[in-house]
């Protein structure tokens, strides 16, 4: 798996400094956002006013930043539950569009680490590769060509296809997103993304999610 932060909403902490501050001000927020990029507050202040508002649960505000990942290495199985985050956007590899020769896949670490399961694991990953290309060459031999044949092909594939998606999500629903699939409850490769995803997000804007992570080690259950 590879997460990669492909850009996020520049000046990011100023911007939603002042979407906070607008709540409760007068003052007009492009004022308050040109003295925010300055250091006025300092960012530290900046930082620490944030932190205490996402804190009390006032995280609308945090909807005006997003992240953009590219993300790769990852099963269909894994994709399917990402895209339910329905306030997200996401481009992902089309297997109607790209040809599924030699489809990579990924295996679960139950199967790869036992020797009997992954050898009939693998064994069925070449079985159905091998469909897959002679459905595509009888499908194009019957005048059914390119996507046509792709498309159809490709109800045969198993959700271990890897897969490669781009996601952009705002603040808050990544913070919904992290609450819920941090969580050891959750299916171990989409875990295994939302922590890689929760680490940069970490790295680059703390006074959102200094805090985040699984809901259940928040409230103890």
């Amino acid at each position: 798996m590879k997460v990669k932060l492909l850009t996020m909403t520049p000046h990011a902490l100023a911007a939603i400094y002042a979407a906070c501050k607008q709540c409760y001000s007068s003052e007009d927020a492009s004022n308050i956002f040109a003295q925010a990029i300055k250091g006025i507050p300092s960012k530290q202040k900046q930082e620490e006013f944030v932190k205490n508002i996402v804190a009390s649960g006032h995280e609308s505000v945090t909807e005006h930043v997003s992240f953009t990942f590219a993300i790769s290495g990852i099963s269909r199985a894994l994709s399917h539950q990402l895209v339910r985050h329905r306030i997200a956007s996401y481009s992902q590899r089309s297997q109607r569009f790209t040809k599924a020769k030699d489809f990579y896949y990924i295996i679960p670490p139950t199967i790869s680490k036992d020797p009997e399961l992954k050898t009939i694991f693998k064994k069925t990953m070449k079985e159905i590769q091998k469909t897959y290309d002679i459905m595509v060459e009888k499908l194009e031999a019957r005048g059914i060509k390119g996507e046509k044949a792709r498309q159809d092909a490709r109800f045969i594939l198993p959700n271990a296809c890897e897969t490669k998606i781009v996601v952009t999500m705002n603040c808050r629903s990544l913070l919904n997103f992290f609450a819920l699939r941090c969580c050891e409850r959750a299916q171990w490769e989409i875990r295994a993304l939302a922590n890689a995803m929760l680490k940069i997000c970490k790295k680059k804007l703390p006074a959102v999610f200094a805090e985040a992570g699984p809901k259940c080690e928040r409230l103890g259950y």
